[in-house]
C-alpha cells in the first residue's frame, strides 16, 4: 500500500500507526533467549511502570487484550468465590462471559448501553458479596462512556479481599490512570488503542496481592498465568516466543509517550473530546455518553439525524479516512469518532471537516 493509497484510521482501533514507530519494527530480528532481547525487555519494563505510574511488574504478552482478561479471571478468581462484573457495553460484557467460560462464578451489575456506573451503585452491589474481585472497564470502548475508576476503587477497598481488575484497553495512555495511587489490582491493556501500535501485544500492570491470590489457585492455564510470566519477568524475559518486532516498536514508542508527558497526552485527548462534543452539538446531533462519562479517547455520537452512516462511511473513504459506524447493538444509531493515540488536533479538524461537508450536502 502506498502513501497515496493509504486511508487514515479514525476507528477505536486499531488506530493510526506513525511512520517512525512502524518502521522501528524492521529492526534486525534477534533471539529472543539471549542479552539483545533481555537489554530490550528491560527497557521496556522501566517504561511501561512509568506509563502506568506502578512500582510493581508489568506483563508482556503476546496476544490481544482479550488474553489477558482470561488471564486476570483465571487467575484472580477461586473456583469457590465469585467475581462482580461490571457491564455497560460489548466489551464488558464479553470479559463477564470469559470469566463464566473459565468456570467462575460471576454476578453481574449491569445498565444501560450508553450509561456509566457511580461509586453507590458498586457499593450496594458489594453488599451482595464476599466477593474474590471486581472487574470494571475503565473505558467502554462500545459506548464512549469513561466510569469513574478513581471512585469506584475507593469504594472496593473497602473490602480488603476484593482485588480490583480493571480493562484499560482504550483508556491507557489517553485517559488518566494512576495504577499505585488508585490501588487497582491489575490494569490490562492492548496496543492499538491509546498507545498508538500495531496490534498483537498487550500488557498488564499486576500487584504483589494477584500473584498471592494466584498461588491459591491451582488451575491457572499456562499461556496467560500470571506467576509463570512474572518467573520469566524476573529474568527479563517471557515464557513463550514474545512478538520482538512490536516490542522494539513499543520502545520507540514510548520514549515519545514519556517524552511529550502523561499530563500533556491527556490533556490532549481532553481538548480533542472537547472539540469533538462541540461539533457535535453544532451539528445537531446527541452524545450517546451522558455528560460527566464522556471519554476522552472515543465519542460515540448519538444519530439523532438518521444519517447514513454507511454513505458516510464511504464519502469519509473518498476524503483519505477510514471512519466507524457505530458498534455491535448501537450501529448506526451511534457512530464513533476515535480520538486517541498520536492524533493531533490537526488531523481532528480534517476530520469534522469532512464529515460537516456530508452532513451539510
Amino acid at each position: 500500500m502506498t502513501q497515496d493509497t493509504h486511508k487514515r484510521l479514525v476507528i477505536p482501533g486499531p488506530v493510526e500507526v506513525r511512520r517512525e514507530v512502524l518502521e522501528a519494527q524492521t529492526a534486525w530480528m534477534i533471539g529472543h533467549r539471549g542479552a539483545a532481547f533481555s537489554d530490550l525487555f528491560a527497557r521496556l519494563q522501566n517504561k511501561l511502570k512509568q506509563a502506568f505510574l506502578t512500582n510493581s511488574r508489568v506483563i508482556v504478552s503476546g496476544s490481544s487484550g482479550t488474553g489477558l482478561w482470561e488471564g486476570a479471571s483465571r487467575c484472580c478468581i477461586r473456583d469457590d468465590h465469585k467475581a462482580l462484573h461490571l457491564v455497560g457495553g460489548a466489551f464488558s460484557d464479553r470479559w463477564a462471559k470469559i470469566s463464566q467460560s473459565n468456570g467462575k462464578q460471576v454476578d453481574v451489575l449491569e445498565v444501560e448501553w450508553g450509561q456509566g456506573f457511580t461509586p453507590e451503585m458498586v457499593a450496594e452491589a458489594l453488599r451482595n458479596g464476599p466477593y474474590d474481585a471486581v472487574c470494571v472497564v475503565h473505558n467502554e470502548t462500545s459506548t464512549g462512556v469513561t466510569n469513574p475508576l478513581k471512585e469506584i476503587a475507593e469504594v472496593v477497598h473497602q473490602h480488603e479481599e476484593t482485588l480490583l481488575l480493571v480493562d484499560t484497553v482504550s483508556s491507557f495512555l489517553g485517559a488518566e490512570l494512576r495504577v499505585d495511587d488508585w490501588g487497582v489490582d491489575v490494569a490490562l491493556t492492548s496496543s492499538q488503542k491509546a498507545f498508538g501500535l500495531p496490534p498483537g501485544i498487550a500488557f498488564a500492570a499486576v500487584s504483589d496481592r494477584v500473584l498471592e491470590r494466584a498461588a491459591q489457585i491451582p488451575h491457572r492455564g499456562y499461556y496467560f498465568d500470571f506467576i509463570e510470566l512474572d518467573k520469566s519477568l524476573q529474568k527479563n524475559n517471557t515464557p513463550s516466543t514474545p512478538p520482538i518486532a512490536l516490542m522494539f516498536a513499543g520502545d520507540k514508542q514510548l520514549d515519545d509517550i514519556l517524552a511529550e508527558g502523561l499530563e500533556n497526552r491527556w490533556k490532549r485527548h481532553l481538548q480533542m473530546r472537547d472539540r469533538t462534543i462541540a461539533w457535535a452539538e453544532q451539528q445537531g446531533l446527541g452524545l450517546f455518553a451522558p455528560e460527566g462519562f464522556r471519554s476522552p479517547t472515543v465519542t460515540a455520537v448519538a444519530n439523532t439525524r438518521n444519517v447514513d452512516v454507511e454513505e458516510m462511511a464511504k464519502f469519509m473513504s473518498g476524503k483519505g479516512f477510514t471512519i466507524d459506524k457505530g458498534y455491535g447493538k448501537v450501529k448506526g444509531k451511534t457512530f464513533r469518532i476515535a480520538h486517541m493515540g498520536d492524533m493531533q488536533p490537526e488531523m481532528l479538524e480534517e476530520v469534522l471537516a469532512g464529515l460537516g461537508e456530508f452532513l451539510g450536502s
